[in-house]
């Protein structure tokens, strides 16, 4: 049986100079060392075409055996977003006063988070990330591998890009969040993975001040 491997050359990959390398890499940085995570939206509407071409970008991500594992389910309708924002505040208010212990409680407390979220429905884009843990080809199911690991991966990019086009976002995780499949009429082989939020900010948006931890409490060289 021939093998179904049909590489071609890379001509992708642009070489550069060392200063370049230098330059682009610490500008990159510096851009996304600006990116703050905003849970205050203007309802103002952002151009399809960008969130079309941010999502294109997500889609470039490696994935586990190049299964493209993931699902964005792009939400603008207002009532969807209500009934989302219902359904996530049920699930928070159980969070915050029954299930999360109080070592959790006491990391939040420190970025003003708890049950209320507004902004579910005041931004003006959710983007529901799905992770497939399997396709569906007629009646075969077909397994997708490392399913976490791609989407995660792809969803880093997602966020990177909408920072890079100008916009703010929010990661958004209830638990469970098993209603983003009832609202959005996705199959059971998708699990939701997050629900993204973006927009633009709010004129009074306001954030908590944090600091992020240096290179060498993140990284080793050997």
């Amino acid at each position: 049986m021939s093998s179904p491997y049909r590489p071609i050359p890379l001509s992708t990959l642009e070489r550069l100079e060392p200063a370049q390398m230098i330059d682009r890499a610490r500008g990159f940085r510096d851009e996304l060392r600006r990116r703050r995570t905003v849970r205050s939206y203007s309802s103002e509407p952002v151009p399809s075409e960008v969130v079309d071409a941010c999502l294109e970008a997500a889609g470039t991500a490696p994935s586990g055996a190049n299964r493209q594992p993931w699902h964005f389910a792009v939400v603008r309708d207002a009532e969807m977003k209500r009934r989302i924002r219902e359904a996530a505040e049920e699930e928070e208010r159980e969070f915050y006063q029954n299930r999360a212990p109080p070592e959790w409680l006491e990391a939040l407390a420190g970025l003003g988070t708890d049950e209320r979220k507004p902004f579910l429905e005041d931004a003006p884009v959710l983007i529901a990330v799905f992770a497939e843990s399997y396709e569906m080809r007629g009646n075969r199911k077909i397994r997708n591998y490392y399913v976490s690991e791609s989407v995660g991966i792809a969803t880093g990019f997602l966020i990177a890009a909408l920072h890079r086009a100008g916009l703010a976002t929010l990661t958004h995780t209830p638990s469970p969040m098993g209603f983003l499949n009832e609202i959005l009429g996705r199959p059971p082989n998708e699990r939701p993975f997050l629900l993204l939020v973006a927009g633009y900010p709010a004129a009074d948006a306001v954030v908590p001040q944090i600091t992020k931890k240096p290179l060498a409490e993140i990284a080793s060289f050997h």
